[in-house]
């Protein structure tokens, strides 16, 4: 296998933010004044777009209910809630090593563009990949549009690319658009879920995510 294109998902791969989302859409439920949430329910969502996660996380919402819940976890995602978010150990080095070697990076992100876009410029991670793709722009995960669309973008083949992914979401949207995945163990999904959908390999950091992708290009 050599590959020429990685793309990531974001939260739960690149980086650590299952406490703040959780934090906010606990917080958007209450608000709303629904059941409340556990965080195990909350973590199986990560990933999906809002309207899709609260669509199945609070089935007997109304529309109304529905467009209060997005808005009040936006808002408490802005500017209410001062929960940390940090990429996780090694990803920022490894990123670079990674462009520096000459491999296309991607982004395929259950965030809204302007969620992205701040979470990229707060990292200072933006220059090293040449395609982004997220819910607000392609179908929710696990429909597999917003990949093809970064292999339009980007020029590469399937056969050549690899999804780096936390969720079985990513991992069901990579095998239906025909790209091989590798899964990691540290994000939002346990192990038996992730390997129930096939991956390649199931890592445990992001340096084993590195040294995964150089072994299979020597």
């Amino acid at each position: 296998m050599q590959i020429k294109l990685i793309i990531f998902d974001w939260d739960g791969t690149l980086m650590d933010s299952a406490a703040k989302i959780t934090n906010c859409v606990q917080a958007a439920v209450r608000d709303v004044g629904l059941p409340s949430l556990s965080r195990d329910a909350v973590r199986q969502i990560i990933g999906l777009s809002l309207q899709n996660a609260f669509t199945i996380l609070c089935p007997n919402a109304n529309s109304d209910q529905r467009r209060q819940l997005i808005e009040r976890y936006r808002l408490h995602f802005s500017s209410q809630d001062q929960t940390s978010m940090e990429l996780f150990p090694g990803v920022a080095q490894h990123l670079g090593e990674l462009h520096a070697r000459g491999y296309v990076l991607a982004v395929a992100t259950g965030k809204a563009r302007r969620g992205l876009d701040r979470a990229l410029s707060d990292t200072a991670t933006a220059h090293f990949f040449s395609a982004t793709r997220c819910a607000d722009e392609a179908p929710s995960k696990p429909d597999p549009q917003m990949l093809f669309d970064i292999l339009d973008a980007t020029g590469v083949e399937a056969r050549e690319s690899v999804m780096v992914g936390d969720t079985e979401f990513d991992l069901r949207m990579a095998n239906d658009a025909g790209i091989p995945a590798l899964a990691v163990s540290y994000g939002m999904h346990d192990v038996a879920q992730l390997h129930a959908h096939e991956p390649l390999a199931c890592v445990h950091s992001f340096a084993e995510v590195y040294a995964w992708i150089l072994n299979q290009n020597l």
